[in-house]
């Protein structure tokens, strides 16, 4: 996840529209492949795999991001969890990479290098922001590399050697919205955060709207602003 978003948002990151849905479409998403052991790459706070462990029969959690101090261990309702700068072979059956990719050069190889640590079998679960054309001074800030459609996204797990479960995409009840405000700035790529902390009106109102969207989201193959992929290690 973005650190950069965690640090606005703070403590109120869990409360917060859009990490509160994007959490609820992320149990949604890996709700048919009942996951027991989470390995949660660019994790951050590990805040999605956290939700998973609290939410799910998930058993533990394995958290990687290069940005760690030091390993330390934690847990969640009873659940270990991990968090290490780094990992060698392990028997995690779910892989999250929760807007990871669109940070690296080589997203492809990424993808590869930690398939060749899970076993024949393990899920992986990507999401990444979705359509170039709404490119942005957001994406500056995040220190994006790269937007994707659901071809470009599935195609970057196919060539890691993954076969796709299913791709979509969400927060299509406010893409529109979304949309006219990215492309009035168009011209604008001033790096900045879109993403800030909202009144109880406006975060119910977001909250609800994708809430309605949630149980169509896993058929939305037309537009919203980040792509869900679930990926399988044959």
């Amino acid at each position: 996840m973005d650190l950069k978003e965690e640090d606005i948002l703070g403590a109120d990151i869990g409360r917060h529209w859009y990490y509160r849905s994007k959490a609820a479409a992320l149990r949604r998403a890996v709700s048919g492949i009942s996951p027991r052991g989470l390995l949660d790459i660019g994790a951050g706070s590990g805040f999605f795999s956290r939700h998973l462990l609290e939410h799910t029969a998930a058993e533990s959690a394995l958290c990687v991001d290069i940005g760690y101090p030091a390993d330390r261990d934690d847990a969640v309702a009873g659940k270990p969890v991990r968090f290490r700068r780094d990992t060698g072979p392990t028997d995690c059956d779910l892989v999250l990479m929760m807007d990871v990719l669109e940070h690296v050069d080589d997203d492809r190889g990424l993808v590869r290098h930690y398939a060749e640590k899970v076993p024949a079998g393990a899920h992986f679960l990507v999401t990444v922001p979705a359509f170039a054309f709404l490119w942005s001074g957001h994406d500056v800030f995040l220190e994006h590399k790269r937007r994707y459609r659901l071809p470009e996204i599935e195609g970057t797990m196919r060539g890691a050697g993954l076969e796709i479960v299913r791709g979509c995409y969400y927060f299509g009840a406010i893409f529109p919205l979304a949309a006219a405000v990215r492309l009035a700035d168009r011209n604008t790529t001033e790096p900045r955060s879109s993403l800030a902390k909202q009144g109880a009106l406006t975060n119910g109102i977001l909250t609800a709207a994708c809430a309605i969207e949630l149980p169509f989201f896993p058929f939305n193959r037309l537009a919203g602003l980040s792509a869900f992929v679930l990926a399988k290690k044959p």
